[in-house]
């Protein structure tokens, strides 16, 4: 059975949650095959034996080292198509992430493989991977099947959870790649890996939440308002659209590639519902949503919901609020 190799990022002595995610999913997957699942990591100095054989605590027997600049796409490439040809793996895996996107699309090019991105579940089936990602604004799921030799996996960013098993550390093999010319010609100038400040929504007993009604990133400035306005252990947080535009930072996601929150009071303003946003929110005690679609899918499951415009209902509430509780 086909071997399964993941690619595992690492950023100041750790390995990204994504990435051990789909080490996680790859050695879940390797099993339910009949094969195994290994990892490859690349870097300097800073990449130890204790770093890369931790790996193995998540599932990778092995773990590939290359000597290799770490954060470009394009010396992954030529490490990862280097260990594919040598040792015949039928399946690349990466977890969510701007390079694991970039990397699985330049490996899919370098080696004619079929490519599955924003891949939300994966499962065995007949010997081979069957990969299912949501497709028309995620209104349906498509399941994808591969008939290349190797079949490129993309997983969207937290759609494979992290999974601690019994296994001991992966035996280390390092691997001597020869980068090719197009690959050493990019630098790394700066680095970072957390997209905004961190934001604690799960413990929140009151959610404010923003969603693309907002209209731009300044809209988020009515939503803080009006969570300060409630006080106490109130937080903001936001759809995946938005923080996909840039517009809030990824830690107040909420949704299927998100948080899951189970506030006492869930305020949604500008969000229309969709279903990967329900999963992560449905919990709550008390939904109560702002949107001026009567349509939206997100009053089918509102305790409150109010038609109209944000921009007016929203500073509004938050005078009413203040108002009350000052007096």
């Amino acid at each position: 059975m086909p071997d399964i190799l993941v690619y595992a990022l690492h950023y100041e002595g750790a390995i990204n949650k994504n990435s051990l995610g789909a080490v996680s999913e790859g050695a879940r997957l390797a099993s339910e095959l009949g094969s195994e699942c290994h990892a490859i990591v690349v870097g300097g100095d800073d990449l130890t034996d204790d770093l890369a054989s931790s790996i193995g605590a998540y599932g990778a027997t092995k773990v590939y080292r290359a000597n290799a600049p770490e954060g470009l796409a394009q010396p992954v490439v030529d490490a990862m198509a280097k260990v594919i040809a040598d040792d015949g793996h039928g399946y690349a895996l990466f977890g969510g992430g701007l390079l694991g996107f970039e990397v699985g699309a330049g490996l899919a090019a370098r080696l004619g493989a079929g490519v599955a991105m924003e891949v939300t579940a994966v499962r065995a089936e007949g010997g081979k991977l069957v990969a299912e990602r949501p497709i028309l604004g995620d209104s349906a799921i498509s399941e994808i099947n591969f008939r290349s030799d190797v079949g490129i996996i993309i997983g969207r960013l937290n759609a494979f959870e992290s999974k601690e098993s019994d296994g001991a550390a992966a035996t280390v093999q390092d691997v001597e790649v020869e980068l090719s010319p197009h690959a050493q010609q990019a630098t790394m100038v700066q680095r970072g890996e957390q997209r905004g400040a961190d934001v604690d929504i799960e413990g929140a007993d009151v959610l404010v939440a923003g969603g693309r009604g907002l209209g731009k990133a300044e809209g988020f400035e009515l939503v803080e308002e009006l969570a300060k306005a409630f006080g106490g252990n109130s937080a903001v947080a936001a759809t995946r659209a938005v923080v996909d535009a840039g517009w809030y930072p990824y830690a107040a996601q909420i949704g299927q590639t998100g948080k899951t929150v189970a506030p006492k009071l869930y305020l949604a303003a500008g969000i229309s519902g969709a279903i990967q946003h329900k999963v992560g929110m449905q919990s709550s005690e008390n939904i109560v949503a702002i949107n001026k679609d009567a349509n939206a899918p997100i009053f089918e499951f509102s305790d409150l919901g109010i038609v109209g415009d944000l921009n007016k209902i929203v500073p509004k509430l938050t005078e009413a609020i203040k108002a009350k509780k000052g007096g």
